[in-house]
């Protein structure tokens, strides 16, 4: 017998039925009984109840657990080291990487069995081909390229109507946890220069990185960008909406945006009415002085699912491994992540599932009442191709009659060179003054507030460093530090 305590898909739709054909093949085929438990759907109620089932020594075999609480019993000596597992289950080498591996690894040895949450890397650079085109240009690939082609696009009517309304760049402040400063869509930018994200988590040169010399240099290219007016003017008081509204109507033509936003159906049929021979392409991130490159900074909401050091006592750890091996088989895959084939769903021909030609179309996946038999999908799904396809499904658009789609979409933004900050979001935000301090610093730096030269940016970083700056740096580094975050 082995008792899961899980992490429900959809919280509202109950548990699995009592005949669900998954425990029946489980039990036949594997040998094990296996007991389902769902977990609250709030966090601090999920906390509370392992906490309590680890004060009374009466954890499940196997749970989903959030790393605050997880770090604490790993303290009290209630969860098992599983690095013996990875070997054990060649079917979930989708789900536990390098990067995985070392979320939960504390003091060499690894506690939790972690794998992907949100969908990660789903943003790109994308730029006009067809300016490019126009004008008989090259993709850049370097900052000093880019800025040649933001200059053309800028100065050179690439959309041949005669007006001089466009700009090489088009971006709006859109600031994430691991992005302070400029937000997400400078990061392309700033990547070039080492200096893309909030925090460094190399445990050579940990600390924020507004502190560390590559951020003047990367703040002194957007500030020429913004000098030569080869990005959007309105970038600083855009929303999300109007950045949206700019691109589908032919403002700018480099621009970091997401694969949905920018290729579902719904987001690019505008773009695609008023500029049917448009052509976007999603181009590598371009490198600055010193070869760095990144489209940005990402990280991974990991779901960690432990073995508790009872279940491991008890000689549990082969059988768990096991389980876990067989819902990465295909088998287990479709079953957990579907439902049964002919029944809940059919494959097309590249084994995505879908819902068309059911037998009885009331069984269909996706419809509400069947929610509860894909309740642990989340234990096999790790943003793969499948998933990706059945999510962002293709389709022809209907003025220009191009194919669009947006899964292979972002499956080409997640090749593309990210750096990685995992565990980045998790570190102890600034205060508001702090916050404000730094965003509207750099803003008056590129507005020309106040001059960008050295002595004037190091005078800044010292007032910063005395204005909280320094007192938020410490505190990231300790906590990234004390919870094995650093690489």
């Amino acid at each position: 017998t082995i008792n899961l305590w899980y992490g429900a898909a959809v919280t509202e739709a109950g548990p699995p039925p009592a005949d669900w054909p998954v425990l029946t093949k489980i039990k036949d085929e594997l040998g094990i009984n296996l007991v389902l438990t769902a977990l609250p759907s709030a966090e601090n109620d999920q906390d509370q109840k392992i906490n309590a089932a680890g004060a009374a020594n009466e954890l499940p075999d196997l749970f989903m657990v959030r790393r605050p609480v997880w770090l604490h019993l790993i303290e009290q000596g209630l969860v098992a080291d599983v690095n013996d597992m990875y070997a054990k289950m060649p079917n979930r080498k989708t789900h536990y990487n390098e990067d995985s591996i070392a979320f939960t690894t504390v003091d060499g040895k690894s506690y939790g069995l972690a794998s992907p949450g949100s969908i990660a890397k789903n943003e790109g650079l994308l730029i006009r081909k067809d300016w490019l085109d126009k004008l008989g240009l090259k993709v850049p690939t370097t900052t000093d390229e880019l800025m040649k082609v933001m200059t053309a696009f800028t100065t050179q009517d690439p959309d041949g109507n005669g007006k001089n309304d466009t700009y090489g760049y088009g971006a709006f402040i859109e600031i994430h946890d691991i992005e302070e400063g400029l937000g997400r869509r400078m990061e392309p930018i700033m990547g070039a220069f080492g200096a893309n994200g909030t925090w460094n988590l190399s445990k050579k040169n940990a600390g924020l990185k507004v502190f560390q010399p590559e951020y003047y240099e990367a703040l002194s290219y957007v500030k020429e960008m913004c000098d030569k007016k080869v990005i959007d003017p309105n970038w600083l008081s855009y929303k999300k909406d109007d950045f949206r509204a700019a691109w589908k109507q032919g403002r700018f033509g480099i621009m970091r945006e997401q694969n949905a936003a920018f290729a579902a159906k719904a987001n690019y049929g505008p773009f695609d009415k008023n500029f049917p021979n448009g052509n976007w392409v999603i181009m590598d991130p371009v490198k600055g002085p010193k070869g760095k490159a990144a489209i940005g900074t990402f990280t991974t909401n990991y779901r960690i699912y432990a073995v508790s050091a009872t279940a491991a006592e008890q000689g549990k750890k082969d059988a768990i491994a096991k389980l876990l091996n067989w819902m990465s088989s295909d088998e287990g895959y479709y079953l957990l992540g579907w439902g049964q084939e002919g029944v809940n769903f059919v494959k097309d021909a590249n084994g995505v599932p879908n819902t068309s030609n059911l037998p009885d179309p009331s069984k269909a996946w996706d419809k509400a009442e069947n929610q509860n038999i894909t309740q642990l999908r989340n234990m096999v799904f790790y943003n793969g191709g499948i998933e990706i396809k059945a999510r962002y499904p293709a389709y022809t658009t209907e003025v220009s009659k191009k194919v669009m789609d947006p899964g292979a979409v972002l499956l080409e933004m997640q090749t593309k060179t990210w750096e990685s900050c995992v565990g980045g979001d998790t570190l102890p935000p600034p205060d508001a003054d702090t916050k404000r301090f730094l965003e509207q610093g750099i803003l008056e730096f590129l507005t020309g507030t106040r001059a960008l030269t050295k002595d004037n940016w190091n005078a800044w970083v010292a007032d910063f460093k005395k204005n909280g700056g320094q007192a938020w740096n410490d505190a990231g580094v300790k906590f990234a530090t004390d919870n094995g975050l650093l690489r």
